[in-house]
């Protein structure tokens, strides 16, 4: 058995600790968080301890940790639970500055222990087999990938001063997700953004809804749209165009109901909330974790991943500051 500690106990950190209690091999044991009620009220659901972050990370007996606290603490707590012997899953972004990221991925490589970054889209169902059709060769040779990812509703602005922005907080799924399914990196990206959702996210240096265009070495291309609101629900899509065909992922819908009448064909909404509609991802995500820590397997996402995602991120920042285009390689 895998004893776990969880560190966070926000909205993800309960979707994260019903996928570790559910499953077979591992155990939630603690949880932390600055917020002591937070972290005594998810306690009480699962029948763990409330301790610090450090008391987890210190006991011997806890083999991994789970990091679901505020990005500008994730390097750190990656690097103390690494060193202290820990397998660690860690939520995206690595850390909103790139280069501490990447000095954080040089010390966790020299203790040897598996670090797991969690792009929880990768599993999803959908969109793993739509990849996995691809690169079986089901269309031929991928020429065009479109990925369109809009939220219900902004968050609140507090939440944008720190958690990186659109490009590093919502877009670095996306661009995650285009590594993922196109097997390589964009060699340049541009960028076009705009606030037109909440004049206060502007006010806050951010932008709320952005389209960037990606270019690889064989010619092929990737376009994400992101946008802080979509009236209609969470709006998660994917499309390849390839040589010989089309691969589309569409919606997950609240049901499967479809009304068929004189007036027309009615079906149901996108389902409205991210944690609904990824749920079976996150499990799939920390089934995927555990077997590799057990099996002593590859890490499935791990602080490359967490890396290159982020500097395309930091790409399309620059590009949209900019105008122009930017090369990945001179991030």
């Amino acid at each position: 058995m895998i004893n776990v500690g969880l560190l966070g106990a926000g909205r993800i950190a309960g979707v994260h600790a019903s996928a570790i209690s559910s499953h077979p091999s591992s155990s939630l044991v603690a949880v932390s968080d600055i917020n002591h009620k937070a972290a005594q009220l998810l306690a009480s659901s699962y029948g763990c301890e409330v301790r610090d972050s450090e008391q987890i990370i210190a006991d011997q007996s806890i083999h991994a940790v789970l990091i679901a606290t505020s990005t500008n603490t994730h390097s750190e707590l990656m690097e103390q639970a690494t060193a202290a012997g820990k397998a660690v899953l860690c939520e995206k972004p690595v850390d909103l500055d790139l280069q501490r990221a990447r000095e954080c991925q040089s010390r966790i490589q020299k203790t040897g222990q598996p670090v797991m970054i969690g792009f929880n889209r990768r599993f999803d169902p959908n969109f793993a087999a739509l990849q996995n059709a691809l690169s079986k060769g089901e269309i031929g040779k991928a020429e065009l990938l479109s990925i369109t990812s809009f939220d219900p509703a902004p968050p609140p602005t507090e939440y944008i001063k720190v958690s990186g922005g659109l490009f590093k907080d919502m877009m670095i799924h996306d661009f995650d997700m285009a590594n993922f399914i196109m097997g390589e990196v964009p060699i340049t990206l541009i960028a076009v953004a705009s606030s037109m959702v909440n004049p206060e996210i502007e006010k806050v240096g951010d932008v709320d809804t952005a389209v960037v265009t990606m270019q690889y070495l064989n010619g092929s291309m990737a376009v994400i749209k992101n946008s802080r609101r979509a009236a209609y629900g969470y709006d998660q899509r994917l499309e390849i165009l390839g040589s010989d065909g089309l691969l589309q992922a569409r919606n997950v819908l609240e049901n499967t109901i479809v009304k068929s009448t004189q007036n027309g064909v009615l079906s149901a909404k996108p389902s409205y909330f991210f944690l609904e509609r990824y749920m079976t991802a996150y499990r799939a995500e920390w089934a995927a974790f555990m077997d590799a820590i057990i099996q002593k397997k590859d890490i499935p996402v791990g602080m490359d991943d967490g890396v290159t995602a982020l500097a395309m991120a930091e790409a399309a920042k620059l590009s949209f500051a900019l105008g122009e285009p930017v090369e990945l390689s001179k991030i």
